[in-house]
């Protein structure tokens, strides 16, 4: 094999899909790999909480306009939400209740990891926006804080 046959190779793996080259010519063996880069995302700090068995079921709701008194605190990931860290301890909040930036105001589950979510805002909670046990998506409103 000659340089510019493996130049070519090279622009082919370089120009494909593909992680690895082989080729065996002869008595000759040539191997061309491509380093592939895994970006991984950072987000907040995991507890562990023991695994809560909840209904599939998932509530349909309309997709509403928010209302122009107050501000709402979002999913931060695609997830299940869950109102406690366990089904038999109380919620962490209720409507009325007040919060402030640190509080945590639910867990949201994602590939078997259990994320505390925070209110990053103050107030008090007016509206809770999701069932327990429901999926959520990465934006969407959970409460309601005025």
């Amino acid at each position: 094999m000659n340089f510019e046959e493996l130049k070519e190779l090279i622009d082919l793996l370089d120009q494909s899909s593909l992680t690895m080259i082989e080729v065996e010519e002869d008595n000759h063996k040539i191997k061309l790999k491509k380093e592939t880069i895994v970006q991984v995302a950072q987000t907040a700090p995991v507890q562990a909480v023991p695994q809560v068995q909840a209904p599939a079921a998932e509530v349909e709701r309309p997709q509403e306009e928010p209302a122009a008194e107050g501000r709402t605190i979002n999913a931060p990931m695609v997830g299940t939400f869950y109102k406690s860290p366990t089904p038999e301890s109380g919620a962490y909040v209720k409507v009325g209740d007040q919060v402030s930036a640190e509080s945590v105001v639910c867990i949201l589950e994602a590939m078997k990891l259990f994320n505390e979510i925070q209110a990053e805002l103050s107030g008090e909670i007016v509206e809770i926006l999701v069932e327990d046990g429901q999926m959520v998506e990465y934006g969407q409103p959970l409460f309601r804080v005025k």
